[in-house]
């Protein structure tokens, strides 16, 4: 009996935990890359991937930042141990480096209550303002510096939880390459890849380069609610698409040249614009779209992505695009092979 394509537990995969990776590869482009195209499946390095691109195509970027938003302190009072873990400003989706009161997740939760202060050292406290859904809290901070001063100081990249390294080294490896525009509290994996020689290699061969912003936020990354695709409602991200790139992508399009998006978040934005407006708009937007099977692709023709998580949004997203079947055969194979998963492991390019 076929597998009902609208459940949850349809979207999982048993992953030795070896395979997990816990530092990138050195350099960035020495990553293996499975490329997934005709129906066939063939290992590469991703030092290689300007042979399976071609003059013409254009490959969109997200040029997110992520931002120090892992911080930690103590309860005024008891001095316990806290973690708290930016996700936005309270007021706007986007990042605002002068706001000063937050949504954040902490920890320990249950014994944060409104009204309680978080102290980071002498000169810097939060007060937990709001209790909030799903255990976000709002925080208001009182600092003595600029907010991004705080944060280069007291905060660190959150990398996942199934990343133990606490190096710096790990820090620096969770950034692009391109990375500019701060606000993502994770990073877009499939381009910490990218390297200055892949960058060039690809320019040479007469690929245009555009970029985009996509803040990543928690929802992307959190479990799948329910036993169906249907009971999970994702979180808005915001993103902002340069009239550069907009006008690249309708030209491409128009022209039949290929669209390629260097990652999830860049799929979601461009699909999530052109679901809502019927085109790439420029400007600043929202969205939370979730991707599923039968979900009609106007834009993306071809994808650059890291191997993601059983049972989560991202393996749907990968899953609508090239088939479930397909998918998990892939990364089945990738298993097989000693592929290294989630954010610090290996890439695919899926070309359906």
């Amino acid at each position: 009996m076929a597998t009902d394509e609208g459940l949850t537990e349809a979207y999982d995969f048993d992953l030795p935990q070896a395979l997990i990776a816990q530092s990138h590869s050195r350099p960035r482009d020495a990553s293996r890359l499975l490329v997934m195209r005709d129906g066939l499946l063939e290992d590469a390095r991703f030092s290689g991937l300007p042979r399976y691109l071609r003059a013409g195509d254009l490959l969109v970027l997200n040029e997110t930042r992520v931002i120090a938003a892992r911080l930690f302190g103590i309860r005024e009072g008891s001095g316990g141990a806290v973690e708290v873990l930016l996700l936005r400003p309270a007021a706007q989706q986007r990042y605002d480096a002068r706001a000063l009161r937050w949504q954040a997740l902490v920890k320990p939760g249950r014994r944060l209550r409104t009204g309680m202060r978080i102290l980071f050292g002498s000169d810097a406290s939060a007060l937990v303002a709001a209790d909030l859904h799903e255990g976000v809290r709002e925080l208001e901070f009182t600092l003595t510096v600029p907010f991004e001063q705080f944060l280069e100081r007291a905060g660190r990249l959150p990398l996942p939880p199934y990343i133990k390294n606490e190096s710096q080294e790990a820090q620096e490896d969770y950034q692009t390459i391109f990375a500019r525009e701060p606000g993502s509290v994770a990073a877009p994996t499939a381009s910490l890849h990218f390297t200055d020689a892949v960058m060039n290699e690809l320019a040479e061969g007469g690929v245009q380069l555009v970029r985009l912003t996509l803040d990543i936020g928690l929802g992307t990354f959190r479990p799948m609610k329910g036993n169906r695709l249907s009971e999970h409602h994702m979180h808005a991200e915001s993103f902002a698409v340069p009239a550069k790139t907009a006008e690249a992508v309708a030209r491409a399009k128009a022209e039949g040249r290929r669209v390629i998006a260097s990652g999830t978040t860049v799929m979601r934005a461009l699909e999530g614009s052109a679901a809502k407006h019927g085109v790439v708009r420029a400007g600043e937007d929202e969205t939370d779209i979730f991707i599923t099977p039968g979900f009609s692709f106007r834009i993306v023709d071809a994808l650059i992505t890291n191997f993601h998580l059983p049972q989560s949004t991202l393996l749907v997203l990968v899953s609508a695009f090239a088939g479930r079947e397909a998918i998990l055969h892939a990364y089945q194979t990738a298993v097989e092979r000693g592929y290294r998963f989630f954010s610090f492991g290996d890439a695919m390019f899926i070309e359906p």
